[in-house]
């Protein structure tokens, strides 16, 4: 039986334990989505963390869905990671970037030189998002061309030797919670009729590539993607998830990936969660829904076999030590929402350690 505690070898590294910080938005960038020295000391402070995955980076300008959010594809923003990931190493941690690219989820107030959001087809999310001008409707979006979706999976590929010259240990592709790449697999967002877009074999398309294009960049042992099958955040429908993703993970399960990152929605997304940790013959990391609150409880699916390494979100974010509190079955800090977007060292820094 493993153990959530035991060492793991993700992309070259061992992890001192099996235990993820997930990757979560915090909108605590600079102008110009720099990476500042609070963000330095909120990820060195969770370095017993056997893997940090770091909050959602856009990796091009029109990437960006929110306000303050930091990016990879600017020399002043990979000096600064720079910054964030020798600390986080200093401090005997190990840290991947996420790169997000948010397509539809984004606003024209949050984008330079008369740019808009762009996605696969030109279809608008219902709801609305918080901007600098206070909350607005979604837009409807630009729909990429096939040259653009090229020049797209490119970018991916640029914000990937970024983030490695930044100093990151490696990259998680954000193909989740219906942002660009979930918005290529899911058929109420992906209307094309082109090579990227109909059937479940083109569909797929756009997120094999851009896991392809940011293997042979930075090396597939340094290249993660995660999913969320089914998950109906931002908008999307996905009717018949679990074909579309097993022949997402049948295209790309062979690269020798450093690992596949499931976000289950609900409890019932166990089921595909479990058919995809079949045929994935590499890690998975997984960010279970749980029926109670996702605590030490959880760490089972790491004993079961259900998950390689398990990636806390918001338990992580109130409890700097983590790991520590898990193997002692708490006590717990309790998150507090009203600071999770935005501000500063309140609700972002400020949590205890024991």
């Amino acid at each position: 039986m493993t153990s959530a505690f035991e060492p793991v070898r993700i992309a070259g590294s061992t992890l001192s334990n099996r235990i993820a910080l997930a990757p979560m938005t915090r909108s605590r960038a600079a102008e110009g989505g720099i990476a500042t020295a609070l963000v330095a000391e909120y990820y060195t402070q969770r370095a017993s963390a056997g893997l940090i995955i770091s909050e959602g980076i856009q990796p091009s300008v029109v990437g960006q869905g929110y306000p303050f959010t930091p990016g990879l594809h600017s020399t002043e923003q990979v000096a600064a990671w720079r910054e964030v990931t020798d600390s986080v190493h200093a401090a005997g941690g190990r840290i991947f970037a996420q790169l997000m690219h948010s397509g539809r989820i984004g606003h024209p107030s949050l984008l330079p030189d008369g740019l808009v959001p762009v996605a696969p087809s030109a279809v608008a999310a219902q709801g609305q998002l918080f901007t600098g001008e206070g909350m607005k409707d979604f837009v409807t979006p630009q729909e990429l061309t096939g040259a653009e979706v090229r020049a797209t999976v490119a970018d991916y590929a640029e914000a990937a030797r970024n983030a490695v010259e930044a100093g990151f240990d490696g990259v998680e592709l954000h193909g989740a919670n219906g942002y660009l790449i979930h918005q290529f697999l899911a058929p109420g967002t992906n209307r094309r009729t082109d090579e990227w877009g109909g059937p479940a074999e083109n569909r797929i398309r756009f997120a094999v590539e851009v896991v392809k294009a940011v293997a042979a960049a930075i090396g597939a042992e340094r290249t993660a993607l995660r999913i969320s099958p089914g998950n109906t955040y931002n908008d999307i429908t996905e009717p018949d998830p679990q074909p579309v993703y097993e022949a997402l993970v049948k295209e790309i399960d062979g690269l020798g990936l450093a690992y596949l990152h499931v976000l289950e929605h609900a409890p019932e997304a166990r089921a595909t969660t479990l058919a995809l940790r079949k045929q994935f013959s590499g890690l998975l990391v997984l960010n279970p829904a749980t029926e109670g609150p996702t605590d030490h409880r959880a760490l089972t699916l790491i004993e079961d076999g259900t998950a390689d390494v398990l990636a806390f979100g918001a338990l992580f974010l109130a409890n700097p030590d983590l790991p520590d509190r898990l193997r002692t079955e708490g006590p717990y800090n309790t998150p507090d929402p009203t600071t999770f977007f935005g501000g500063d060292a309140r609700g972002y820094t400020d949590y205890p350690t024991r």
